[in-house]
């Protein structure tokens, strides 16, 4: 232990916190590096905090330590991650694998232990510093898709010593790019309600004029007032097809520094704020993502630089500007989008002025409780980002919330008042969020309190009391009572609940728990009897699946092993 904090201190000394050791991590598999997805790309909640690495479609690839240390954390949850390991350098660094399908065998042994010590197969665990110490180069896992990954890769990150995700390729890792950034979309936004663009005080498309450099111009524009502008643009790697994040974007107004956005560190504290840096109306609208080149108000990410007047510029009557953005991948290819601007002051062009008076009016910063029929929704201090008025009404067992095109940054709470439902029928009441082209009722989480439901979201939209009265369904697939499988190294079943969704479930041979893997993405759940902890020749299996309003169903079986 003194040895490992004597080199931690030597090696934090030596690189610090604002350098990034260029020869000490090596990329966790054997297969030329090639990814998925880049530090900082923007997912619909949150920015990506590592790197996905592909797997060749393959899953089983030995994952290796990406340098000596100690194994400081474990987690294995149905979402997220997956199945993850964290493990804690000398130099102060901790480095992060994802999805993985399996660990090694002392890692495995190790974690099983844990999870039939605790009954539970989602555990999260903290070994000390000189419980699982780890050799350079040592094979700590083998490559999956486990959690929340849409496919095959090895999720990876390194965090400094404050927990924050740096860009792994910080630190010598080699990706091969020679291709610039692509730009498909320019637009510019009024601050406030005397600014224009081409006579208009709203969001405007600009046309996009793509020159033979590989540069871009954007036809030139007409506006007065402090303008801001967006971008939807994006980064593509040699060897991948991927549409991935961008490293750096730069703006300049009249040859002068505006705006920096940087994703070189991104905290976990912050990510969620994604929300307040894109266009949220115009990407639950189109599905692209507008990157705003402005800070707005309740606007916390930490990834601006130089950022004079909040990235807005003030362009006065009769006169000519020019606005560029230098738009840059980790390699340092680059793509420029020149915006030339003439002023002019002219009449607004405004859309029919909206009728306020039927909507509903929810402060962003402070508490505002909306109330009508049953129904109750609290709007907490802070849970919008701007102030906006809400389509709010309630007919029946359904509230209307408007459509989900309004920011949050945190859960907004739904309650409904069961006092008109017998005390019987109220357990297997949840409330649902409709919507789709056929209307589906999808589960909301949901609690309940005495007589009152409680549902918490962050999406808009159009709600609704919904009953659950349907168990589970449990299926074994490759076995059935009284069969033998002595040469089966697996039993397998599927488990699936339409309405609210699997809560939870509970497995024993002969009153024995064991250790069942539950995969969401294809409802399965696997036990291996490399577990060693089914020895019986005569066995009594069963199986309680509970969904997420207590609907239980029970599954029971005999099966004979030698």
């Amino acid at each position: 232990m003194k040895q490992f904090l004597l080199l931690f201190l030597i090696s934090f000394t030596m690189f610090g916190q604002s350098e990034y050791p260029q020869d000490y991590f090596r990329h966790p598999l054997d297969i030329p590096l090639v990814l998925s997805g880049t530090f900082g790309e923007l997912r619909s909640t949150h920015f990506h905090g590592g790197l996905d690495i592909k797997t060749q479609q393959r899953q089983g690839l030995k994952v290796y330590a990406a340098a000596e240390g100690y194994i400081s954390r474990i987690k294995i949850s149905h979402f997220g991650y997956g199945k993850a390991i964290y493990i804690t350098h000398p130099n102060g660094y901790t480095t992060v694998y994802g999805h993985l399908q399996k660990f090694s065998k002392r890692l495995e042994d190790y974690i099983k232990q844990c999870q039939y010590d605790r009954e539970s197969f989602e555990v999260e665990v903290f070994p000390h510093s000189e419980e699982l110490l780890i050799e350079p180069d040592e094979v700590i896992a083998y490559s999956g898709n486990t959690g929340s990954s849409g496919g095959p890769h090895v999720h990876f990150e390194i965090r400094d010593n404050q927990e924050r995700p740096l860009n792994p390729l910080l630190f010598g890792m080699e990706v091969k790019d020679s291709k610039p950034p692509h730009v498909s979309g320019v637009f510019a936004y009024p601050k406030d309600e005397n600014a224009t663009i081409n006579g208009k005080n709203k969001r405007v498309p600009l046309r996009l004029i793509p020159q033979k450099t590989g540069d871009y111009a954007v036809e030139t524009i007409e506006a007065y007032g402090n303008v801001g502008f967006g971008v939807i643009s994006f980064d593509k790697l040699d060897y991948a097809p991927n549409n991935n994040g961008v490293s750096n974007i730069q703006t300049f107004f009249n040859g002068n520094k505006s705006l920096e956005i940087d994703f070189k560190r991104i905290s976990f504290d912050e990510t969620k704020h994604i929300k307040r840096m894109v266009d949220y109306e115009y990407f639950k609208s189109n599905k692209a993502k507008i990157q705003k080149l402005f800070i707005e108000t309740n606007n916390p990410l930490s990834i601006y630089k130089d950022a004079y007047d909040n990235g807005y510029v003030h362009i006065k009557d009769s006169t000519s500007s020019v606005y560029k953005m230098r738009i840059r991948d980790f390699h340092g290819n680059e793509s420029w989008v020149v915006v030339p601007i003439n002023g002019k002051l002219e009449t607004i062009e405004r859309d029919s002025i909206l009728d306020l008076s039927k909507k509903s009016f929810v402060s962003s910063n402070k508490a505002t409780k909306l109330t009508a029929g049953n129904y109750t929704v609290d709007f907490y201090q802070n849970t919008l980002y701007d102030d906006s008025y809400i389509d709010f009404k309630v007919s029946s067992d359904t509230v209307f919330l408007g459509d989900d095109t309004i920011a949050m940054q945190k859960n907004f709470y739904i309650n409904y008042d069961l006092s008109n439902y017998k005390a019987e029928h109220q357990d297997k009441l949840y409330i649902a969020r409709y919507y789709g082209n056929y209307w589906k009722p999808y589960y909301v989480s949901t609690s309940r309190k005495a007589n009152v439901l409680t549902a918490k979201t962050k999406s808009l939209g159009t709600f609704a009391l919904a009953t659950d009265n349907e168990p589970p369904k449990i299926t074994p697939t490759n076995f059935h009572d009284k069969k033998w499988i002595s040469n089966y190294r697996y039993l397998k079943l599927k488990i699936e609940d339409e309405l609210t969704g699997i809560s939870k479930y509970r497995a024993t041979v002969n009153g024995k728990w064991i250790l069942m893997e539950y995969d969401y993405k294809t409802n399965t759940l696997v036990h291996d009897f490399n577990d060693n902890v089914v020895k019986d020749t005569k066995n009594e299996f069963k199986l309680i699946v509970t969904d997420n309003v207590g609907n239980s169903s029970t599954f029971e079986a005999t099966f004979f092993r030698k």
